[in-house]
């Protein structure tokens, strides 16, 4: 059986995103072959691609962390599943539980870790993979396990969001979007920013109380500090350089920063004072433990949360799937779909 796969080839660059047909692997003792029905991309991967996020990535490589499908075939020794059930992939197979470490987070798929999701077969270890609740689909699923679990660690299990607290979220991508939903789960009150007026409907339909428009608001943090009622408990920063020192200044003392990404820039230069004599708490997320993973699948799967799907593409086109993310056209997630 042949295999397809998109892969990075010899040189980065998204014009160097090739399919190519490989034999199905076989799982061995303690692995599972999933048959993958959706793939999702996050930033990361768009990165990846073009030698940012490691220019040391050995090539060729399978991109993606996130994807979910079905059990095609089961190693030796595996007792967790059956065969057609349905699973989501783990980000990080060797991040079980716990706190991170340079081991755990060298597992990570279609980066470090090794070949990742974008492909019709791949082999796992059994205890990499979650079940998934009837009330998920796999398309669904396929979204969660890098923007999401990301979303929920900053939201839920480091931000420790109450009800009645107030949440400042950046833009309309993946983890923002998320970060919103859960929010509000969690009763909080939302402000978004964003850099146009359809896309600050978009986040009022999602339950944003209030957004503003940081392209014509130059003075946007002070506004949504306004909109929050003068105090917000949490940021989650998508921007990095040109968005920390503005929300360092108008965080509460003794709010929390959840950094996420780095969309404006990785170096920035921050007022130390103001995270020092306030006690801000300056919380970096990298997505989660595979328990963190099952703790948010059960949430949504209780409160019936939605993700937002900007566009589909399918296997052979999911380089028009990349150049879409990296020119910033979407709201939501681009799924990948390889049968």
């Amino acid at each position: 059986m042949i295999n397809q796969n998109m892969i990075i080839s010899g040189s980065f660059g998204l014009d160097h995103l090739e399919l190519v047909g490989r034999e199905a692997p076989e799982p061995g003792h303690g692995e599972v072959l999933v048959r993958v029905e959706a793939v999702s991309l996050n930033r990361r991967d768009v990165l990846l691609a073009q030698g940012v996020y490691n220019p040391k990535q050995k090539l060729p490589i399978v991109p993606c962390s996130d994807g979910a499908g079905t059990i095609a075939a089961l190693g030796p020794g595996c007792t967790r599943f059956s065969i057609g059930d349905r699973v989501v992939i783990h980000m990080f197979p060797g991040w079980l539980a716990g706190e991170p470490d340079r081991d755990k987070l060298a597992t990570g798929l279609g980066g470090p870790g090794g070949d990742g999701t974008l492909r019709q077969l791949m082999v796992i270890r059994e205890d990499s993979v979650v079940a998934l609740p009837q009330s998920i689909s796999i398309e669904a699923a396929a979204t969660l396990p890098c923007a999401a679990l990301t979303a929920w660690s900053a939201i839920v299990e480091n931000g420790n969001t109450r009800a009645g607290d107030s949440v400042l979220i950046q833009g309309t991508g993946g983890v923002s979007l998320f970060a919103l939903q859960f929010a509000k789960m969690c009763g909080a009150h939302v402000v978004a920013t964003t850099s146009s007026a359809a896309k600050a409907e978009r986040l009022k339909a999602l339950g944003a109380d209030a957004v503003v428009n940081y392209r014509t608001e130059h003075n946007w943090a002070s506004m949504a500090r306004d909109l929050a009622g003068g105090r917000i408990d949490l940021i989650v920063d998508v921007g990095g350089a040109e968005t920390l020192d503005a929300g360092l200044r108008v965080i509460r003392p003794g709010g929390t920063i959840a950094l996420v990404g780095v969309l404006s820039g990785a170096k920035a230069e921050i007022n130390l004072p103001l995270a020092l004599m306030r006690q801000v708490r300056l919380q970096g997320v990298t997505c989660g433990p595979r328990e963190s993973l099952e703790a948010m699948l059960r949430a949504i799967a209780l409160h019936g949360i939605d993700p937002v799907i900007d566009s589909r593409f399918p296997l052979a086109e999911a380089r028009n799937a990349f150049v879409r993310m990296a020119e910033s056209a979407h709201v939501g997630k681009i799924i990948v779909l390889p049968h």
